[in-house]
């Protein structure tokens, strides 16, 4: 019952996505395309323009967007913007292509028969062109449909956040509780639309023009009715508790849901808030500035990754020092609370196949060197990129591989490393695939990494605003032993419970919450 409300709160926010951006852009691209029709210098570059954003990777815009002052940062706001870009071209486009086609013969009739140019226009052109502008419309709104799952990364909601939860937690029944609704909105578009448009244009002496408009008004109160559905249940969600609302987010991969749903569940049961649950934002810099600007509440962070990625400060091999420090800097610089450890520590992993270690006798990243250009690595984008990554292991380490190591999103490295098309990868010390696919991590024997302690880093302003926040989160300080945390990620890795059951059970075993 709890999946299909998320489910049908999802699909709520994804269509108010993809109405509110169709809405944008045939606003500005009608009358654009109608301007470059009577003004013919300026159709080519605005052309131009429209098809170049539409080459761009979709990934690629959203993250552009997010960095972006004026939109604030990650959210529904620049995910609107993104999909109206995308939806563009074949708007402009064909209402230019459209209304050329238009027969003059008909426009000189309007006009010698009185009619002003504007007259013509609503009256003659835009009637003739509504066909071509119709399926335009069509085609604009499939694309929005779809690229705004890619909006659930930068915490813009919609079925896209069931899609990313899945792979990162390798759960195939959540990838098609957002895959499924997506492309059914995406198949009653089309269906919809291309109905609309056939109603529209069909040329009977008995078809009445306010007729038209009634078709027009009711697809439109359809299509906001159906939409309201998923803001009535995320009303209900909001609403559910009179305490006031956070959020807590996560990084996206299996680790990071689970200690964000404990985080979420530890609240949930120890104060009077709700929690709204915004998983799988991405990388560490977008849950940074989603902590700093309010977006979210909280999450779970690593002091290492703390040091290097966010502060840019050199390795420090002492955790306590390590801790001191990013406290003391993430206070003074962001304005956010570092809590103390959970109680373990998830260092990167350089992880290689049981059988090769097996077979080769190698034990530690020394050892490992010998073979490395025989093979391919693996890695994912954050880590090619670091600081603490990739650049500086292979020079430490004298690493060298026969092709450039393949860029993977971490959900997928594990498997990637057991089905034999990577060699070696870089995961995490307390990942639960590792025991079930036979991994064994190598050890850092030139103490290369950083202490990458678990902790909780929160906004201070909405800690001031919620003080039982705190005191509820300060209850997990130690709570979980790395052993513990590789067992839960197991049991989701492996499907053998959920994400919120796994949290679930931890918590009462520790009893933080009762049964």
């Amino acid at each position: 019952m709890e999946l299909i409300t998320e489910i049908l709160l999802r699909t709520g926010e994804h269509l108010v996505l993809v109405f509110i951006a169709m809405a944008s852009a045939i606003a500005i691209s009608i009358p654009l395309g109608i301007f470059i029709t009577r003004q013919k210098q300026f159709a080519k570059p605005i052309l131009v323009v429209a098809n170049a954003i539409q080459t761009i990777p979709s990934l690629a815009i959203f993250g552009f967007l997010i960095t972006v002052p004026l939109l604030g940062g990650i959210g529904k706001i620049p995910a609107i913007v993104a999909l109206t870009l995308y939806a563009l071209l074949p708007l402009i486009l064909n209402t230019y292509t459209g209304l050329n086609q238009v027969d003059p013969g008909f426009i000189e009739a309007g006009l010698s028969m009185g009619m002003s140019r504007r007259q013509v226009l609503f009256y003659i052109e835009l009637p003739l062109a509504l066909n071509v502008i119709l399926t335009g419309i069509r085609v604009s709104t499939v694309i929005c449909v779809g690229i705004a799952t890619i909006a659930a990364a930068i915490e813009a909601g919609g079925l896209g956040t069931f899609i990313f939860r899945g792979i990162s937690t390798v759960n195939n029944q959540l990838i098609l509780a957002g895959a499924i609704p997506s492309a059914l909105i995406a198949l009653s578009t089309d269906w919809g639309i291309g109905w609309l448009e056939k109603q529209l244009t069909q040329r009977t002496p008995r078809k009445s023009f306010s007729r038209k408009k009634r078709l027009i008004w009711l697809s439109l109160a359809g299509f906001l009715v159906f939409s309201s559905i998923g803001l009535f249940y995320q009303q209900i969600n909001v609403n559910h508790k009179s305490g006031g609302e956070i959020t807590i987010g996560s990084k996206n991969f299996t680790e990071q849901v689970i200690l964000s749903e404990i985080l979420a569940q530890q609240i949930e049961n120890n104060t009077n808030l709700k929690v709204d649950r915004k998983f799988n934002l991405g990388g560490t810099f977008i849950c940074h500035e989603a902590v700093k600007a309010g977006k979210i509440a909280g999450y779970v962070e690593y002091t290492g990754t703390a040091l290097t990625a966010i502060l840019k400060e050199p390795i420090i091999n002492n955790s306590q020092e390590v801790y001191r420090l990013v406290k003391q800097a993430y206070q003074k610089q962001f304005d956010l609370t570092v809590m103390p450890s959970l109680g373990f520590e998830n260092t990167f992993a350089i992880i290689i196949r049981g059988a090769d270690a097996q077979r080769l006798k190698i034990k530690t990243l020394s050892e490992a060197a010998r073979y490395t250009n025989q093979w391919q690595a693996g890695f994912g984008y954050e880590f090619l990129a670091r600081e603490d990554g990739f650049p500086g292991l292979a020079k430490t380490y004298g690493l060298e591989f026969a092709k450039a190591p393949k860029e993977m999103d971490l959900g997928l490295m594990y498997r990637a490393l057991a089905d034999k098309q990577v060699d070696l990868v870089a995961g995490n010390s307390t990942d639960g695939l590792i025991p079930i696919l036979k991994l064994v991590i190598l050890q850092d024997d030139k103490h290369y990494f950083p202490p990458y302690d678990a902790v909780p880093i929160f906004n201070e302003k909405i800690l001031e605003k919620y003080p039982q926040l705190r005191t509820a989160v300060l209850k997990l300080s130690g709570q979980i032993s790395a052993e513990e945390m590789q067992q839960l990620n197991y049991q989701v890795d492996n499907q053998v419970k959920s994400v919120e059951e796994s949290a679930r059970s931890f918590l009462q075993s520790k009893g933080l919450i009762k049964h």
